[in-house]
């Protein structure tokens, strides 16, 4: 019964200990290097890099400036 017990023991704390924590807005994994399906996009609390998948990365878009004037 005791190792029973030890082993669940054992088993929850490396559950928690395992399970990757989340950025931008749950859709990135703060990780240390990247998958090569994922870009490295912020850095997490921890410095480590928050890894996102590249379609959930917003683009950033660019204002054209006014072609010539109106009269």
């Amino acid at each position: 019964m005791k190792r029973i017990l030890l082993v669940l023991t054992v088993s929850l704390l490396l559950a928690q200990v395992t399970q990757a924590r989340h950025c931008w807005k749950t859709l990135g994994r703060c990780r240390t290097t990247c998958k090569d399906s994922e870009v490295f996009y912020l850095l997490c609390n921890d410095e480590t890099k928050c890894c996102v998948n590249p379609k959930h990365v917003p683009v950033k878009t660019r204002s054209l400036p006014p072609t010539g004037s109106l009269e």
